[in-house]
């Protein structure tokens, strides 16, 4: 048998496996798109409107850590386009599926110095992973 007629059967199985495949990342901006479903080896990029200027951040309270781990820091940016000091801009987080299980994503929005007082806003995510 020529080794071409064996490289079809090859890259044709090969190109199944891909297209089967789950996309690599997963965005979630609103609770809306909650709850989320994930494969092993997927990344799930969580972003949320913020504004540090206001004394106010976004704490992780449960980083569903059974299932997910974190690819890094929070990354805060602000749109190039705003111009206005103290706008608006987004927070974003990366975290990556590791196991199979579930587990809740939970934020908060506070002012890191004032513990007490209730969260002005509340981010809360059940995340399944296959």
């Amino acid at each position: 048998m020529s080794p071409i007629r064996l490289c079809v059967p090859l890259a044709l199985a090969l190109l199944a496996a891909c297209a089967t495949q789950p996309k690599q990342n997963v965005t979630v901006e609103k609770q809306s798109e909650c709850p989320v479903k994930l494969a092993q080896g997927q990344n799930l990029i969580l972003s949320l409107p913020s504004n540090p200027t206001t004394g106010y951040r976004w704490a992780i309270q449960d980083s569903a850590g059974g299932v997910l781990h974190s690819l890094g820091p929070e990354v805060y940016r602000n749109p190039e386009d705003a111009g206005i000091v103290g706008s608006a801009g987004v927070s974003t987080w990366r975290f990556q599926a590791f196991a199979s299980g579930t587990g809740r994503l939970r934020l908060t929005s506070q002012q890191p110095w004032a513990p007490e007082v209730l969260p002005v806003e509340v981010f809360d995510c059940a995340i399944s992973v296959n």
